[in-house]
């Protein structure tokens, strides 16, 4: 497939800035969820540019590099605290909508792509189902999203190695599982999370049967 197909036909409209959105961190159970917009240039070029999850680690982060000097981007970030209130779909679309405001005090956005989020806006939205897979514009968003946020969950490794953040990225695997169960929560766990949910019940069971 051309991932240049649904940015050929909107150039072809008059369309010339166009910006593509897409988050990452939805499913953990730790840290932000962060999004990101990206408006490319016509002439850019990167072989084997897709889906971010579907690209090993070092080609996301060479990927990043090349991404990062030769476009116009922008993050936004919505925390756990944040998403514990207004639900991981709003804060979803909370942070692509940060992200996309700060790219467009850096350019004039005529038309956003969005991997599959519906967003009211100022200027025509297209939310493309995969859209991470079929439009090179949301895989370069995809891309930069999945490595600001994974290198934060590296940060975290570095302050809390017993958690294995390096490894899960604060996903729901067996052994991240074990380390909440064996050490309890910190801050930055999403409290809504049904496994959180129900470590946090008995730790307050807990304190309870204390008092």
């Amino acid at each position: 497939m051309d991932l240049w197909h649904y940015e050929k036909e909107l150039f072809k409209q008059g369309f010339n800035n166009i910006a593509g959105t897409d988050e990452a961190g939805r499913g953990p159970l730790f840290g932000p969820v962060v999004a990101a917009c990206v408006v490319l240039p016509k002439d850019f070029k990167l072989d084997g540019l897709t889906d971010s999850k579907k690209l090993s680690e070092k080609k996301r982060d060479m990927y990043y590099d090349y991404i990062t000097k030769n476009s116009v981007w922008a993050t936004g970030l919505v925390s756990p605290e944040e998403i514990d209130e207004i639900n991981i779909y709003q804060a979803s679309k909370k942070a692509m909508l940060e992200a996309i405001e700060k790219v467009k005090k850096q350019i004039k956005v005529d038309y956003i792509l969005t991997d599959a989020m519906p967003i009211d806006y100022e200027v025509p939205v297209m939310p493309i189902v995969k859209g991470d897979a079929k439009s090179i514009t949301i895989a370069a968003a995809s891309v930069i999203a999945k490595v600001t946020r994974d290198n934060m969950m590296y940060e975290m490794d570095k302050k809390y190695p017993e958690y294995g953040f390096k490894n899960h990225k604060g996903y729901p695997t067996k052994k991240h599982l074990e380390a909440i169960n064996k050490y309890g929560l910190i801050k930055g766990y999403r409290l809504t999370y049904g496994p959180v949910a129900k470590i946090k019940e008995r730790e307050n069971a807990g304190l309870s049967k204390e008092n």
